[in-house]
């Protein structure tokens, strides 16, 4: 009895669950006259995408080779310097950030043209200023600054320099070709040659003046060369005048000076031809 009655049991399990399923069946949508559709490219618009891959791949194959050309036209290596070339000249420019212009360098067959507010050139190694020029100024730092053209140097306006040097072992030569040579300070000019000779030549006369101090001539000996020797004319004068060799310096009241022989008074005349002719 007890196993009919579990045989009885299953039956209705398994009656109830078809009867669930047939029940579920019945709700869903039938789909036997739903259409099927493909999904993917095909027809024209494939063929479409394959040309527009082929021909990227055509341009990156055509730029890659373009960039490998231009580097090895330009030279662009690692150990060499950049390189740019121009059948006519280079530009470069810099601007700020609203576009404009500040700064411009031209490199031309002619020349090399900077445009900007200053102009820097930096040492590689400290970074200090070679050479700088603006509106106001230029400015030079370099240790010395050596011109080695045969001309020298030309200056349309005055130097400002508080020393000026020769080279070692050089002289130094201050020279006016066509017109003259003024040195001129408020304070006094000294000219020293500690161990030299201090040498004034001119073809004309050689003024020395002070207008209110006084001319100080200051050595062991001082000698007057080439002055003119005046005549003595009186009853008592020697006939061995060929053999003088005392003379007396005399001085004409414009302040000529000139020799007379010497006597036993002062032989010095106002009326003496080289007073009244000079």
């Amino acid at each position: 009895m007890d196993r009919s009655a579990d045989l009885d049991i299953e039956e209705l399990k398994m009656t109830r669950e078809q009867y669930i399923l047939a029940t579920q069946q019945n709700h869903l949508p039938r789909t036997e006259n739903a259409q099927l559709y493909p999904v993917g490219i095909y027809g024209w618009r494939k063929r479409c995408l394959y040309f527009f891959v082929l021909l990227l791949l055509v341009t990156m194959i055509v730029n890659l080779a373009m960039t490998i050309w231009i580097l090895k036209v330009m030279n662009f290596t690692v150990d060499s310097p950049l390189v740019l070339q121009s059948d006519r000249n280079v530009t470069v420019n810099a601007r700020n950030h609203m576009g404009q212009l500040t700064g411009q360098l031209t490199v031309g067959a002619d020349a090399v043209e900077a445009q900007c507010k200053r102009f820097e050139v930096r040492a590689s190694e400290d970074g200090r200023v070679l050479f700088s020029a603006d509106e106001d100024a230029i400015t030079i730092g370099a240790e010395k600054l050596k011109v080695t053209g045969t001309e020298g140097a030309v200056f349309g306006h005055s130097v400002e320099t508080p020393h000026i040097r020769a080279e070692p072992s050089q002289d130094l030569r201050l020279e006016s070709p066509t017109r003259s040579l003024i040195m001129e300070a408020p304070r006094g000019i000294q000219v020293s040659a500690a161990a030299g000779d201090f040498k004034a030549t001119c073809r004309k006369e050689l003024h020395l003046q002070s207008t209110e101090g006084e001319i100080f001539l200051n050595a062991d000996k001082i000698r007057l060369g080439n002055l003119p020797t005046g005549s003595f004319s009186s009853s008592s004068s020697s006939s061995s005048n060929s053999r003088q060799t005392v003379y007396e310096l005399c001085v004409c009241p414009n302040g000529k000076l000139y020799l007379s022989p010497a006597g036993v008074g002062s032989t010095c005349q106002s009326s003496s031809t080289i007073c009244l002719w000079s």
